[in-house]
């Protein structure tokens, strides 16, 4: 005999009070295994030594359990093992592309370790985990796949009513909600009660609930048992469902107001202030996606428009229409984004909800038009999810990487024109374009010779010098660009060949030294003294448009260092900038000698000097 749901959906099974035991073991199996990932990355032992089979080895334990306990019940067993197989092959093609991306990266060194072996791209390091747009991703894929699935299992059809994909998901939704509320409650139960203990000087449970071996099996058996005591409540479930759906139903109404408002205001101020925001796409997608949200809150599963106030219906309707002015000016924005910029990888991710957006919002908008209670609702959403779950997999394939798309978007204008190799994102490549941007550099830097071939090598032997993609110095000036950035005093002097020779970009702390001396048409005052009467030669660079500057010198090595810095600021100083421009400069000796004090040496400063123009010796 067929078992029924209390609300009246066919239930191929019903979850059993013995499926809890088998829940709970899967739970604590998979924090053990997670556990035994972490440790292994920890350590850089074998999986983690294996990049390509230990991210699939990560998604799949962080994910094909909570499947497993979610569809124990409810699916027969064979049908689940055979799900559970096919998510974990997923996510292993999934997560092995991933890692094969940057598969030719080193993984940092471990804490203490020289790291040898690790620098083969200096500064540039993978982590050893999946990436958390692809775990995320998964996440949401899996949510909806596995709805799908588990509804077509209870009515024992490819695809079942949307009766049965309603209850599946929005119940499915709410457990793992409210799983996830358990395990933060318990978990701050554990820290009420490891504080409790410290204050009579026990700090054994603090000292548990830090160790990974612990708190990572406690919290897959927390969420574990939770997912089976809503699954053993589905009343209780639905009742919060239900709640829940009635509370944002009233939204709606007050969202159309807004919305419908913003767009009656744009006939009178144009889009002109949209692009102006750069973020005008996205903050459209989401009002989008409120919408999809809030009808369906209304909507629910179509059958007792009755059971609707008649203020709700009618803002459900308007709001079935309104998607379709927010997807196409979204649309518009991102055209003229790839048009003038090309192709990023946040672009291509936008586009791919836009394509999600245009589905809903063309269904939708179909579905407003008609008379009776939004009719072909039920089609459309379960047509986007299959969308949904079919893009999710394109975008972390080969098919559609967005990364791999960015690169040869960006390379193509490169190479066409479209911008020039002095304003092109050569650091892009390198740190975010994966192994397609890195074999994109090998071959920009096999150009032909030429003015453009030379100054894309420059470009490339800038970024390949760079430590992380905050460290934007340009170009390491050439003797001659370096010469004319520095106006030479006293007049005659020059500046030592050496000087001009050295790449100050290459320099640690590079960013203390004026940018005159790490890129082009940038000008400072270039003095040449000597600082400290040792009868070698200083330098001492100040800029010409700001204040402050340092004192240049040469090491024991040869090598040209900063030893001093001129601090001082225009609002204090305006005289001494006025005078340093002029060239007034001299060497006087100090009013008051250095003191030796067991071998460090220690500077006396006058009562009456100004700080905000003082020179700041550094050691040598």
């Amino acid at each position: 005999m067929q078992a029924h749901s209390p609300a009246g959906i066919p239930s191929a099974h019903t979850p059993r009070l013995n499926s809890g035991a088998w829940r709970i073991l899967l739970g604590l199996l998979q924090g053990l295994f997670l556990y035994g990932l972490y440790r292994a990355a920890e350590q850089r032992v074998w999986p983690a030594t294996e990049f390509q089979l230990f991210v699939p080895l990560v998604l799949a334990a962080l994910f094909v359990p909570i499947l497993l306990v979610s569809g124990l019940g409810h699916m027969p067993r064979r049908q689940l093992v055979l799900w559970g197989a096919t998510v974990a092959l997923v996510l292993a093609g999934l997560g092995w592309y991933d890692a094969w991306r940057s598969a030719d990266l080193p993984l940092p060194p471990l804490t203490g370790q020289a790291g040898a072996g690790h620098a083969r791209i200096p500064g540039l390091h993978r982590s050893a985990y999946p990436g958390w747009p692809l775990v995320w991703c998964s996440a949401a894929g899996l949510f909806i796949a596995h709805s799908l699935v588990m509804a077509a299992v209870r009515e024992r059809r490819r695809i079942a009513a949307y009766a049965t994909h309603f209850d599946v998901a929005w119940t499915l939704g709410v457990q793992l909600a409210f799983s996830a509320l358990f395990t933060g409650v318990g978990w701050l139960v554990l820290l009420l009660g490891a504080g409790l203990f410290e204050l009579v000087k026990l700090k054994f449970l603090t000292e548990l609930l830090h160790e990974e071996w612990f708190a990572i099996p406690v919290t897959t058996f927390a969420f574990a048992c939770a997912m089976h005591l809503t699954d053993m409540r589905p009343a209780i479930v639905r009742g919060i469902r239900g709640l829940l759906l009635a509370l944002m139903s009233w939204l709606l109404p007050v969202a159309v107001l807004l919305v419908g408002g913003f767009l009656a205001t744009l006939p009178f101020t144009g889009l002109a202030p949209l692009w102006g925001t750069r973020h005008a796409a996205g903050l459209l997608l989401c009002a989008a996606a409120v919408f999809v949200v809030l009808v369906n809150a209304a909507w629910q599963q179509g059958d007792d428009a009755g059971a609707v106030a008649r203020v709700v219906r009618v803002a459900a309707r308007t709001a079935s229409l309104l998607p379709v002015p927010l997807v196409v000016i979204a649309i518009h924005a991102l055209f003229l984004r790839v048009r003038d910029y090309g192709w990023t990888g946040e672009r291509v991710g936008a586009a791919a909800c836009m394509l999600v957006a245009a589905c809903y919002a063309a269904g939708y908008f179909q579905a407003g038009l008609r008379a009776g209670w939004l009719p072909s609702l039920a089609r459309v959403n379960i047509a986007v999810a299959f969308v949904i779950v079919g893009l999710l997999l394109a975008l972390f394939s080969p098919l559609l990487d967005p990364v791999r798309i960015s690169v040869a978007s960006q390379v193509a204008r490169l190479e066409s024109g479209k911008v020039a190799a002095d304003k092109f994102d050569f650091a892009f490549l390198r740190f975010g374009g994966e192994r397609f941007g890195r074999a994109a550099l090998d071959r920009l830097e096999r150009r032909p010779p030429g003015p453009d071939g030379t100054l894309v090598r420059r470009h490339i032997a800038a970024v390949d010098k760079m430590e992380n993609s905050w460290d934007r110095d340009g170009l390491a000036p050439l003797p001659d660009e370096l010469a004319a950035n520095l106006r030479v005093h006293p007049a005659g002097a020059g500046l030592p060949a050496s000087f001009l020779r050295t790449d100050w970009t290459s320099k640690k702390d590079n960013w203390e030294y004026p940018e005159c001396l790490r890129g082009t048409k940038q000008r400072c005052d270039a003095f040449v003294l000597d600082a400290d009467g040792d009868g070698r030669t200083e330098v001492l660079v100040t800029p010409q448009a700001g204040p402050g500057g340092v004192v240049l010198a040469l090491d024991a090595q040869g090598q040209w260092i900063r030893v001093a810095d001129v601090v001082y600021t225009l609002a204090e100083c305006e005289r001494l900038h006025r005078e340093l421009s002029a060239g007034n400069v001299r060497i006087v000796e100090p009013r008051l000698k250095d003191l030796d004090i067991g071998g460090i040496r220690a500077r006396l400063v006058p009562a009456d000097t100004e700080t905000g123009c003082s020179m700041v010796a550094l050691p040598r």
